[in-house]
């Protein structure tokens, strides 16, 4: 089944943001984000072929996660989200300045963008080099008894980042380019749109999948809470 096509909340992640962090997307209970995005004014496969190419899969539709060891999903966060997320941000930052230079007097000018992708560019980086260099070793190991306050750390920074999207859908009026808007535009929101599903789904694997299982609660310590 193509991704657009499926209802929201069938993908990790895509119910926070189009629901939570983007309320301009919100739409009646099993209407598919291909519907929703139609209702938009987007052009669906514009939408299609950025979230989902044929040679790079949404792995998370046709695996379980919570059947994979944490080691397994450490390197699927890696590979799916880290990487893509240091690849892409500089990017749309790069996008975003073009178009606050070029089209800084147009009304729907996401004046202050670029600045506020850079801050969030910085923060993700420090975020997921905690991760990387300390966390996710640990819970490979099996040592996530050892991480608890740490998880408790990067889930507060995944909360904040939830803030971030949602000044980000702001500031681009829910990724909706104005009419007669330049490709470079048009481009730059449909990524933005694509790195906040991303980014909201890294969160909801780390804090619903990762997490919980890396860091099970005995019962005795469950009687106790």
């Amino acid at each position: 089944m193509n991704t657009l096509d499926q209802p929201p909340g069938s993908l990790a992640g895509t119910t926070q943001i189009f629901q939570q962090y983007a309320p301009k997307f919100r739409r009646p209970d099993g209407q598919s984000l291909r519907e929703a995005a139609r209702a938009k004014g987007r052009r669906a496969q514009e939408i299609d072929n950025k979230l989902e190419s044929p040679e790079e899969q949404q792995t998370s539709e046709t695996t379980d996660w919570k059947n994979a060891s944490p080691a397994e999903l450490i390197t699927h966060l890696l590979d799916r989200f880290h990487q893509r997320h240091r690849r892409e941000l500089p990017e749309l930052i790069h996008l975003a300045r073009r178009i606050e230079q070029t089209h800084g007097e147009h009304p729907s000018c996401p004046r202050g963008l670029a600045d506020h992708l850079s801050v969030l560019e910085q923060a993700l980086e420090s975020h997921i080099q905690t991760e990387e260099q300390v966390l996710f070793p640990l819970l490979a190991r099996g040592e996530g008894a050892f991480a608890r306050t740490l998880i408790l750390v990067m889930r507060m920074e995944h909360d904040h980042y939830g803030e971030a999207l949602k000044r980000l859908n702001g500031l681009t009026d829910g990724f909706t380019p104005p009419p007669g808007a330049c490709n470079t535009w048009r481009a730059l929101y449909l990524g933005l749109a694509a790195l906040c599903v991303d980014l909201m789904e890294n969160i909801y694997l780390e804090n619903n999948v990762l997490f919980e299982t890396a860091t099970p609660v005995h019962k005795t310590e469950a009687s106790h809470g």
